[in-house]
């Protein structure tokens, strides 16, 4: 049987653990808010009157593409660029392929970045795999202007780090919403995560301080993983309208 990500390909332990695909959550939710084109989002009204609904959305996406079987993901992501022409037809304008470029670049580097916070560093091989497969998934959206290898990609990245993200009115706002769903705790739990895991220049476009105190909490939180008590962890810190999407993640 044939699936769009290979069994033993270390892109499946990423997706596969709840703890390393919140990290991507929180690293996605950061640099949703500066992406230049990030109006598209509020166009629909969805993103500020649910925001993380929004992002968990795009994340069980993803996770539903990497876990499918190969025609099956094909489907997936041919109904994607539906929805977003939809969307386009309705407003009368077309979603540059930049944008669309920068959102399958965040699941890259925050698959990587994610995974080397809380489990080890991975080879120069296994980055290959993780660009790979969502190299895959943007050539089925047919979009134009993708790098052809993960060291090409590095260069793109840095570059549309540099030119495709601002602090605008529409940053503050998406900010305000977090923190007005998650309440004072939750959202003092996600800047602590995007402190450790986003991009310099979005730090210091988000004005968040260099240090995490997460730093200190997370081998502790590593130690618990062998306790088999981070589920009751997990149940504490996240919010209970989303508590079974979370546990449904854990697949590995």
């Amino acid at each position: 049987m044939k699936y769009f990500v290979e069994k033993k390909s270390i892109v499946r332990q990423i997706w596969g653990k709840s703890d390393t695909v919140l990290f991507i959550f929180a690293g996605a939710a950061a640099e949703f808010a500066l992406n230049k084109a990030v109006d598209w989002l509020y166009y629909t009204g969805r993103l500020p009157m649910d925001p993380l609904g929004r992002l968990f959305s795009t994340v069980s996406y993803s996770k539903r593409i990497l876990f499918a079987q190969y025609d099956d993901a094909l489907k997936i992501i041919d109904s994607i660029t539906s929805i977003h022409k939809a969307v386009e037809n309705k407003r009368g304008q077309t979603i540059p392929d930049w944008a669309y470029r920068d959102v399958l670049f965040m699941l890259i580097h925050y698959s990587i970045a994610s995974f080397e916070t809380l489990e080890r560093k991975l080879t120069l091989t296994e980055k290959e795999d993780v660009f790979d497969v969502f190299y895959r998934f943007g050539k089925r959206m047919n979009l134009k202007g993708l790098p052809g290898n993960y060291t090409e990609w590095l260069t793109v990245r840095k570059y549309d780090l540099g030119h495709d993200l601002v602090r605008s009115n529409y940053s503050v706002d998406l900010y305000k919403q977090y923190k007005k769903h998650l309440g004072r705790f939750r959202y003092s739990v996600l800047i602590e995560g995007q402190i450790i895991i986003v991009p310099e220049n979005v730090r210091q476009l988000l004005h968040l301080r260099k240090f995490s105190f997460l730093k200190l909490i997370l081998p502790f939180y590593k130690l618990s993983r062998v306790f088999k008590l981070d589920g009751l962890i997990k149940s504490i810190i996240l919010p209970a309208k989303y508590k079974e999407e979370i546990k449904a993640m854990d697949i590995v």
